[in-house]
């Protein structure tokens, strides 16, 4: 009787080993995610600090000129909203829109050529061009709705925090240095002295659609107004 009961307690064991590993290796966004970059000592990542904003779109223009990037499409979008309160005593409110750089992207994932992949070195989910065919598959996957075909190279495009720019010239994005009020901060998550990562542990932030297990790399501040949200 101990024996078979032995026997049972240990078939179980297996059995919910088994289902516990299924579920982490069959997550549906981190399946075919690029885990390499969390062996690196690089890991980029954004603050928008949307007290300090103030939608003048500096950011905007730096990037177009900066990345070429054509009219009519934008890597970076910064959306308004309001105004709140009456007046004289009015508010608006500033969002950075661009690319999240996923840690699990469902871009990555979908993409038939590989073009869409997750540099192993920085953690920045960039673009191969060359492998691009233009079918709109990680257009239709990212959540975010980022991404876009540029009319020119008639590939898929968006923000890679120049990396082909400025970051190989050892520089900062250029959205970063042309903002007037220093909204933005980047950095590197897994330098502790980093400024990115003090911002970080001493103000509140939010990540949008967390729920969705993409684990976006661009952090917001979120503007206080003086008011409590309910």
């Amino acid at each position: 009787m101990e024996t078979s009961k032995r026997q049972f307690l240990k078939g179980c064991g297996a059995l919910i080993a088994g289902i516990s590993v299924y579920t982490v290796t069959k997550s549906p966004l981190a399946e075919n995610a690029n885990t390499d970059a969390s062996q690196t000592e690089v890991k980029y990542a954004m603050v928008h600090d949307e007290n300090a904003c103030i939608g003048c779109n500096a950011c905007v223009e730096a990037c177009r000129e900066t990345n070429h990037v054509p009219d009519g499409v934008t890597r970076v979008k910064i959306e308004r909203t309001g105004p709140f309160g009456n007046y004289p005593n009015q508010s608006y409110r500033f969002n950075r829109v661009s690319c999240q750089h996923c840690e699990a992207a469902p871009c990555v994932r979908v993409c038939p050529t590989g073009a869409a992949y997750i540099d192993k070195d920085t953690g920045i989910v960039a673009v191969n061009s060359d492998r691009c065919v233009g079918c709109q598959y990680c257009i239709a996957a990212c959540p975010y709705q980022v991404r876009f075909i540029n009319p020119e190279t008639r590939t898929a495009d968006k923000c890679d925090f120049c990396q082909q720019t400025q970051l190989s010239k050892g520089l900062q994005p250029a959205c970063v240095l042309a903002c007037p009020t220093q909204a933005l901060t980047f950095g590197n998550l897994k330098d502790p002295d980093s400024a990115l990562v003090k911002l970080l542990k001493t103000k509140p932030t939010y990540r949008a659609k967390v729920d969705l297990g993409t684990r976006p790399k661009l952090f917001h501040i979120q503007t206080i107004d003086g008011e409590v949200m309910l």
